[in-house]
Formats: structure tokens, sequence, C-alpha cells
């Protein structure tokens, strides 16, 4: 029985919960357990733990095979999680039969790694380098496992086939064993003079630096895939594949949202009664934003296509621009004398607002 925890108790929701709920779930975590945030000695520890029951549960695939059989259901795809069993292994430990062998080539695992941006990085694309620590084919044996001058042999136990057959007799006749040959694994070979690298195993562990190249647009979560960059295969095998996941740091003041972003700005009185052009700033610089005679507390302005760009097509979002109008404090001796003439000339009758008056529109705005 596997000792890993429920991925569903990791990110705290239910067997239910939807797409959205898994994915708010994890970013929740994400946030409170990242190495960058959180100093607690077990934080690195619990967000590997953390990404892995993601990766499982947003995928539909790896979610439905956990589901029906649990971790035992999942067949190492889970972004470089190697200790799944294997379908036929399921079979063989319910029922006690089943080939359980591998032979031939072998792809590699896949692998993980964490990468956070910045949030113009993360809307405008950006190149970075990082270090993976990996199982490269060794290049004393050249991936045969035998030391030099010598190469692997036929095993002598199965003959070369890679398994090996049991005859069971029971009240119901003779039945067929088939499993995995213990000797050479199921690859039908052995090596008598394994190689001193490697120690026979066909890989070494080495650190490599890569240069990754994130496309515009992408957003707290995203995976990116490098192929070909996780282990090395064995017995000839490909090399497995390196994934990418993207937390991006928050904004000083935009706020995204999918692709378009948000910002709050403020006015004053007399911009608001009279009516203003004024600069606002966006992802690409300053521009100029006009606003009209008259304009409320929580009113909102769009700037078309100065929002993220779209992942998988051409264009972009918006910039949503909401304006707050901001009462004048520590008023200079002249300008409370103008806005007392201000308030003769409006006259001092309180106009009813409805059921919210301004203040409980303001709040509104304010907490959204």
């Amino acid at each position: 029985m596997s000792s890993k925890r429920d991925y569903y108790e990791i990110l705290g929701v239910g067997r239910q919960a939807s797409s959205d709920d898994i994915r708010k779930a994890y970013r929740k975590l994400a946030m409170q357990y990242h190495p960058d945030v959180n100093k607690n000695g077990d934080a690195e520890e619990r967000i590997k733990e953390i990404n892995e029951a993601y990766e499982v549960l947003c995928d539909e695939q790896k979610r439905e095979m956990y589901d029906r059989f649990g971790h035992a259901g999942l067949s190492g795809g889970a972004g470089g999680f190697t200790d799944f069993t294997n379908i036929s292994d399921i079979f063989e430990s319910f029922f006690g039969f089943g080939s359980g062998v591998q032979r031939g080539p072998q792809q590699g695992e896949d692998l993980r790694a964490n990468l956070t941006l910045s949030f113009e990085e993360a809307v405008f694309g950006v190149e970075k380098e990082i270090d993976v620590e990996r199982l490269g084919t060794c290049s004393n044996c050249g991936g045969t496992g035998a030391e030099a001058g010598s190469k692997p042999t036929r095993c002598p136990e199965c003959g070369g086939s890679g398994q090996v057959r049991r005859v069971r007799s029971s009240l119901f006749g003779s039945f067929v064993n088939v499993t995995t040959c213990p000797r050479c694994s199921g690859q039908g070979e052995v090596v008598a003079n394994p190689c001193k690298e490697c120690r026979g195993q066909q890989r070494v562990r080495a650190k490599k630096r890569l240069t990754v190249t994130i496309p515009p647009g992408v957003d707290d979560g995203t995976r990116v895939r490098i192929a070909g960059e996780g282990n090395a295969g064995v017995f000839g095998g490909p090399a497995g594949h390196l994934y990418v996941f993207l937390t991006v740091k928050p904004h000083s003041y935009f706020r995204r949202k999918d692709n378009d972003i948000f910002l709050n700005i403020t006015i004053n009185v007399a911009q608001a009664a009279l009516g203003d052009e004024i600069t606002v700033p966006t992802l690409d610089g300053e521009v100029p934003l006009n606003i009209p005679a008259g304009t409320q507390t929580g009113q909102t302005f769009t700037l078309r296509g100065k929002g993220v760009p779209f992942l998988r097509h051409e264009g972009r979002g918006d910039e949503r621009v909401t304006v707050f109008v901001a009462t004048p404090t520590n008023l200079t001796a002249a300008q409370k004398t103008m806005l007392q003439e201000l308030a003769k000339s409006l006259g001092k009758e309180v106009t009813p607002q409805g059921e919210k008056g301004w203040f409980d529109r303001l709040r509104e705005a304010l907490l959204g």
C-alpha cells in the first residue's frame, strides 16, 4: 500500500471538487508555502507535495485513474513522480498474475522545476536560465551499463526472454504464472562487468543549465513543457520531459484577471466636475485618458488592447481604469472661501439616492 498522502487531503478539497475549486486551492497553498515566502524548514517538501497533487487532479485522465485506483493507477506521468506502479502491477498485486515485464527501450522519467517571474515577464515573455539535476546517459559506457571492452550477455535464468514461467496447481486446475525475471529485471540481458562510473545503471546524475523560453501571456500556475529534458531513457529509450511550473509575482498597482488588467486612479473634485485630460500608466507606458465632466466615483474607462497578450491567438486584452474622486483635506483659506461660495450656489438640500447612499456605493467600489 502506498505511503503517499491523499491528493484531495493535501489540497484541502473534497472528491467532488470542480476544476476551479482545485485551482483556487492550489494557488492559495502555493502562495502560502512558496520558499520565497515561507521560511519554515518543511516548506520545500510541502510545496513539492502540493504541486504533485495539483498536477494529477488538474488533469482529467490522471484524476480519473487516481479516483479509480489511487496512487497505483498513475503510471509515472505526474511530472516526474516516478514511484507509481503500472497497470500490470495492479493486477499482479490483486490477483497474483500478470506479465509485469518491461522489455526493450524505456522512456526516461519526467521532471519538474519551479520558476518565479515578475508581472512584466509573464505579460511580455522572457528567456530564463535554470539549473536542473537530471539522470543523463553515462558517457563512460554509452548507456550499456557494461565496462568498456565488455558488453551485456544473455540472461541464463530466462534465456533472454525477460520472463520466468511457473505452473501453479489448484483445485481448479493448473495455472501458468508469468513474471518478470528477477535476475535481469525483464531485459533478457545481464551485465557481468558493470561500468565503474554508473555501476551498471546506465545513467549518472548531473546538473544541466537550460534556457527556458516563456511565451507572452502566461499566468500564475502555467506549466511549460521542455521536450526531452527529463531523465535519460534506458536501453535506448527516449528521454522524458521537463515541466516548468510558473509563479507570477503580484504587481504594485496593476491587477490581472484572465487577459484584462485593472487599475484604480484618484482624481480631485474639480477634475471630476469639470472634466480633464490626464495620463495613466499602461503596460506599454503612459497614455492620455479623457475624464468627462460629471465623472462619478466608481466609473470605469476601458483602454482597448492595453491588456495581456493572448497565449493561443493574436491580440491582447484590455485595461480597465476605475476612477475614485478624492475629498479634499487641509484646504487653504482661499480654497475654503471658494468652496463656501460654491456651496451657496449649489444649495444645501439633500437629494435622496435610493436604498444605497454615496458611502455605500463607495464602499462597494473599493471592496469589489
